[in-house]
């Protein structure tokens, strides 16, 4: 299978040593030095390549040429189903991120290129938990609906649990407890922003955990509240600002009027 950002390559002992020096510079927002570590020169590389660059641009608004070439060239190195399904998730998240930050309205590509990438990868196989979590984000945060959202989230963390992906667990922890919050189920959206947060400091992934420590704090009552927040600020000015979408969430709340 095609390695892909949201997995966690090079995460446990006895992995390939290249895998874990992209993975220890990929959770300390070092895309750019991660990817430099692989040579595109097969699809699995080149795959692995583009997606860390994709994740760079939906993190730090940044970088988008770069990815875009990257993609282009792993694209032209996919021939097998997986291969050209994985290309096509990857395809979908750039155009997905770029929408989502106001670059260019792309919605209409993300679409179409996760339901290429469906076509592709069967239900199932490993790379399918990935695409049904990213087709979760373009129905929460582009479509809109939250109950079609939570459906996607439900495939992507039964896939990442049969998988063995506790990366992209932490993510679908995450987003399904978001919801759980919308709803105030504030009990089930504690436990999930918490597992999330355990799952990603247990991984060492540094860049997420910012993330996941101000989205615990939203469900928790003060002092514990502050006491996140100020630790999601800390490592958020450590990573030099990144998530830059984090900024807004973390910002300072204005005192009330007297």
């Amino acid at each position: 299978m095609a390695h892909t950002a949201m997995s966690g390559n090079g995460t446990t002992a006895g992995d390939d040593p290249l895998q874990t020096a992209v993975w220890r510079l990929r959770s300390r927002a070092c895309w750019a030095d991660a990817a430099a570590l692989l040579q595109p020169v097969t699809a699995q590389a080149a795959l692995q390549r583009a997606s860390l660059l994709v994740e760079r641009c939906l993190y730090t608004e940044q970088g988008w040429e770069e990815a875009e070439d990257a993609l282009r060239t792993a694209e032209a190195l996919a021939h097998s189903d997986d291969e050209r399904g994985a290309a096509a998730c990857e395809r979908g998240q750039l155009a997905y991120a770029a929408t989502l930050h106001s670059v260019r309205d792309r919605a209409d590509e993300a679409r179409a290129a996760l339901g290429r990438a469906a076509a592709l990868i069967p239900p199932g196989a490993a790379g399918r938990a990935l695409l049904d979590f990213r087709r979760g984000l373009l129905a929460e945060n582009l479509a809109r609906s939250p109950q079609a959202a939570r459906a996607a989230y439900r495939r992507a963390h039964a896939g990442a649990t049969a998988h063995a992906d506790p990366l992209l667990l932490s993510f679908t922890w995450r987003h399904l407890a978001g919801l759980a919050l919308r709803d105030g189920e504030l009990a089930e959206a504690r436990h999930g922003f918490a597992e999330s947060l355990r799952i990603r400091e247990e991984l060492g992934y540094l860049v997420g955990t910012a993330p996941a420590l101000a989205s615990l704090a939203d469900a928790e009552t003060e002092p514990e509240a502050a006491r996140l927040r100020n630790e999601a600020r800390r490592l958020f000015h450590l990573l030099g600002g990144v998530p830059t979408w984090l900024a807004r969430q973390l910002a300072p709340t204005p005192p009330a009027a007297a």
